[in-house]
């Protein structure tokens, strides 16, 4: 099973970091081990002082394709979740400024929570038209939508199928809105697809 995160999929979160818009999707890959599931508590780790929540949709995949056409890639989708993508921010920032890969940012243990549930794509009015939204200490701290996306699912799924078969149980995250930010020891975070709660964990 494999965890491919996609970057910059949101114009407002792009300008928040003062980068530029990708001719095509940017990717990069979290190991299993990064997953965090059914909301069990994430013990901030000792080697970041600055780590950041982005939240994202999570495609899950429900069937094998290698170089999928982008009309037919909605077909890979077998089911929607929540997740966010927690970044060592003070090591990435490191990282880019030497020029060196940021996997140990973005990469280790429990960096990957997933909502312990996962809806159906046909449960959506329109999966191109999915709001969510994270909850830090009650306070609303980011909203998306999925109309907002730079490139949609489908355009997702088809360019990283070019470079890597997807199998069934792979997730991919798609991206973050505008509005990450610092956790704290003791933050709560709740997060929602519509006004479904998916996401209810403590940073301890």
């Amino acid at each position: 099973m494999k965890i491919i995160c996609i970057g910059m999929n949101y114009a407002r979160h792009i300008e928040e970091f003062a980068g530029e818009t990708p001719q095509n999707p940017v990717f990069f890959l979290k190991p299993e081990t990064a997953l965090l599931r059914n909301n069990q508590p994430f013990f901030y780790p000792d080697f970041t002082k600055n780590l950041h929540y982005e939240t994202e949709l999570v495609l899950r995949i429900g069937r094998i394709g290698r170089s999928i056409p982008e009309q037919f890639a909605a077909r890979y989708i077998s089911a929607i979740g929540l997740g966010i993508d927690f970044t060592a921010r003070d090591m990435q920032d490191e990282c880019r400024k030497r020029g060196l890969p940021w996997e140990i940012a973005k990469g280790f243990d429990c960096s990957a929570p997933v909502s312990p549930d996962f809806i159906l794509p046909g449960d959506f009015r329109d999966i191109r038209d999915i709001n969510f939204h994270l909850e830090l200490n009650g306070v609303t701290v980011q909203e998306g939508n999925s109309s907002s996306l730079i490139f949609p699912f489908s355009r997702i799924i088809a360019y990283v199928s070019q470079f890597i078969t997807l199998k069934i149980g792979d997730l991919i995250f798609t991206g973050t809105p505008e509005g990450v930010g610092r956790v704290e020891t003791g933050y709560n975070l709740k997060g929602y697809i519509e006004n479904r709660l998916m996401l209810d964990f403590d940073v301890k």
